[in-house]
């Protein structure tokens, strides 16, 4: 039997999960190193997935606690997808992604993780990224730290909007 070894992952096994929503949560913390914000807007933030598909997964989330995307005004709604494009934007500059997967999953049915606070995916790709370990053994490799990843993007977010 063939044995991956990925030591750093521990602190996800063992962490204690917090009660409430993980996007209101983030929403509130004062630590964005600590909650992986990369960028606050007036009405919608973007943080680091930290159970990435691919190191840089983001999450786009509007500050309002809903599940139903019919109930954000459409100020939220176009702070949305102007986050959405910029992150793809910098994805593609800051870690060379050949292309993104952008999308929601509404409600529990869709397959959202957390159904009740709307959030958008934005999942940088490259060629190639699906090999032998995810299509045979069901396992990712992410090769990249939250923090790293966090450390790029923090400060890029800052410069490209304006901070």
């Amino acid at each position: 039997m063939e044995r991956l070894w990925a030591p750093w992952r521990i602190g996800y096994i063992t962490a204690e999960r917090p009660e409430g929503c993980v996007f209101c949560l983030s929403r509130e913390s004062r630590d964005d190193a600590a909650s992986y914000v990369v960028w606050r807007g007036p009405e919608a933030y973007v943080m680091l997935n930290t159970y990435p598909y691919n190191n840089g997964h983001l999450l786009i989330a509007p500050y309002q606690h809903t599940g139903e995307l019919e109930q954000l005004p459409d100020s939220t709604l176009q702070e949305l997808m102007f986050l959405a494009r910029e992150s793809v934007r910098l994805l593609k500059s800051e870690f060379g992604c050949e292309g993104v997967n952008l999308g929601a999953n509404l409600g529990a049915a869709a397959g959202a993780g957390i159904a009740e606070h709307l959030h958008l995916h934005a999942v940088p790709r490259w060629a190639g990224d699906s090999n032998f370990m995810t299509s045979v053994a069901a396992t990712r490799v992410i090769p990249q730290s939250l923090e790293s990843v966090w450390e790029t993007l923090h400060p890029a977010f800052q410069k490209a909007l304006g901070r």
